[in-house]
């Protein structure tokens, strides 16, 4: 296998490797010169140099425009370096362990914002009203204006109020969680993107010289053809 020596760190790496001074991007290249002045023109680096210092370069880019990176932007560049995919499923609460508070919150959220509910409630009430208006007319035992049933209704919300603010307040920070994911997702996404752009630069750069010397040697075989038609006619 066909090696060559990089002229920054001096090792061997793959020919297929190679990429010249001249064909990286001028961001990327001021970056390499800040540890290697004289790198510039002809001289090589491997894909694998390079990537380190695209990944510095982004780090300073996103310092410089952002300021101090959180935490969040340094997991991105993490993920970025070692080529991994940004995944949390918050919708998946299957390992997600739940007090019981928590799960009763739950379930009196989503009995109470139903229909079953309102049914059941509005059931109650007419029954009631009927019972101490019909049924009891002289030995009602909450008769009209219901004072019994107005201090029922309002115990229960009182209590149903703020045990549907907790699960609400649950709710909110699975969104938050789940924005700050989407927040990640979308910064490596950009990044990568940037890269991406970067590397189909360098292809094209790395075909147009490919093409030019092909164009050279189609230049120097036809050349030579001519130089031998003329030998021919001048025989």
């Amino acid at each position: 296998m066909q090696t060559f020596t990089s002229d920054i760190s001096q090792q061997s790496f793959p020919l297929s490797e190679k990429i010249k001074a001249k064909s990286i991007r001028d961001c990327v290249l001021d970056e390499i010169k800040k540890d290697y002045p004289d790198f510039s023109g002809d001289k090589s680096i491997s894909i694998s140099e390079l990537n380190k210092y695209r990944h510095q370069y982004i780090q300073h880019s996103l310092s410089t425009e952002m300021g101090a990176l959180t935490e969040m932007e340094n997991k991105v560049l993490d993920a970025l370096k070692k080529n991994e995919t940004i995944s949390e499923n918050l919708d998946d609460d299957r390992d997600e362990v739940f007090t019981y508070g928590q799960r009763l919150a739950d379930r009196v959220a989503t009995f109470g914002g139903s229909w079953k509910f309102i049914i059941i409630f509005v059931t109650f009430l007419v029954v009631w009203m009927a019972i101490n208006v019909v049924l009891f007319i002289s030995k009602a035992f909450d008769p009209y204006p219901f004072i019994l049933l107005n201090l029922i209704l309002s115990c229960i919300a009182a209590l149903q109020a703020p045990v549907i603010m907790m699960s609400q307040n649950r709710q909110e920070e699975k969104d938050r969680e789940r924005a700050k994911n989407d927040y990640m997702i979308n910064l490596k996404s950009e990044l990568e993107i940037r890269m991406l752009h970067e590397k189909v630069d360098y292809m094209l750069i790395n075909q147009q010289e490919h093409l030019m010397q092909i164009q050279q040697i189609q230049v120097d075989m036809m050349n030579d053809i001519m130089q031998r038609l003329e030998k021919k006619e001048a025989q």
